[in-house]
């Protein structure tokens, strides 16, 4: 029996549910070197599984690098997609952890008797991807953007944990500024904020825009918010093209 990394780094993951950084499982392979550098006394009622043990220890690296650790969590990673395994290897800021794939979820739920996820409603997400892609964000600028009051919204998101405030704004009357949290980040298997996926209608240029218009007299028309002109779609629908007009 050979020593393999990557069983290591199973063992370690489905050990624990806690997220395993790269420094911890270096710190694990150390203690263990140091534990096992000292002598073992075999029994004499052993039935080889010690000396297979020594077999193996005699057999770990002196040093197993960051690189090394890495690059075998992201190949158990991919062999369990590919073999389409009821584990994933999940990867975020803080590190690495063995969980089920999402499509057995359910069994598990059923197991543990556990109630149905609470599915966000529109106006949850609309105010959560504000807050995403905003954020610092402030309770007036998600109204500003959303045309109706948010503070319900707001709260339910702080309650699930899905938002933080973040502080206070440099404006008159100090309003809070609110921003996500690391459940956001798990709930969208995210590693950072700089991973989700761009839009061009949540941009910040977008949104400043609109924000300065908010005081105008007139409502915002579908040009403004990136839509197409309905009047120029009646118009284009309207006109002969083998009569175009001059």
């Amino acid at each position: 029996m050979e020593f393999n990394l990557k069983n290591v780094l199973r063992a370690l993951l489905f050990s624990t549910s806690d997220v395993l950084s790269i420094r911890d499982i270096q710190d694990v392979i150390m203690r263990f070197q140091a534990e096992e550098k000292k002598p073992q006394v075999i029994p004499e009622s052993d039935d080889g599984t010690q000396q297979t043990m020594n077999t193996i220890i005699n057999q770990v690296p002196a040093l197993i690098t960051a690189t090394q650790i890495r690059e075998a969590l992201d190949q158990m990673a991919q062999e369990y997609i590919d073999k389409a395994s009821v584990y994933r290897v999940l990867k975020d800021h803080d590190g690495y952890r063995l969980v089920i794939a999402p499509e057995y979820s359910e069994w598990v739920r059923a197991l543990r008797k556990e109630p149905k996820p609470l599915r966000l409603s529109q106006s949850l997400l609309e105010t959560l991807a504000i807050i995403a892609y905003r954020q610092p964000t402030t309770r007036a600028e998600m109204e500003a953007i959303r045309g109706v009051a948010v503070d319900n919204a707001i709260n339910k998101l702080l309650e699930l944990e899905l938002v933080k405030v973040l502080g206070r704004a440099d404006l008159p009357g100090r309003p809070m500024q609110y921003g996500t949290t690391d459940t956001f980040l798990e709930l969208c298997g995210l590693r950072e904020l700089g991973e989700l996926p761009a839009s061009d209608v949540l941009s910040p240029q977008k949104i400043s825009a609109w924000l300065n218009k908010e005081d105008e007299e007139h409502p915002l028309s579908d040009s403004d918010v990136g839509l197409a002109d309905e009047s120029e779609e009646e118009s284009s629908d309207n006109t002969d093209p083998e009569n175009p007009k001059n």
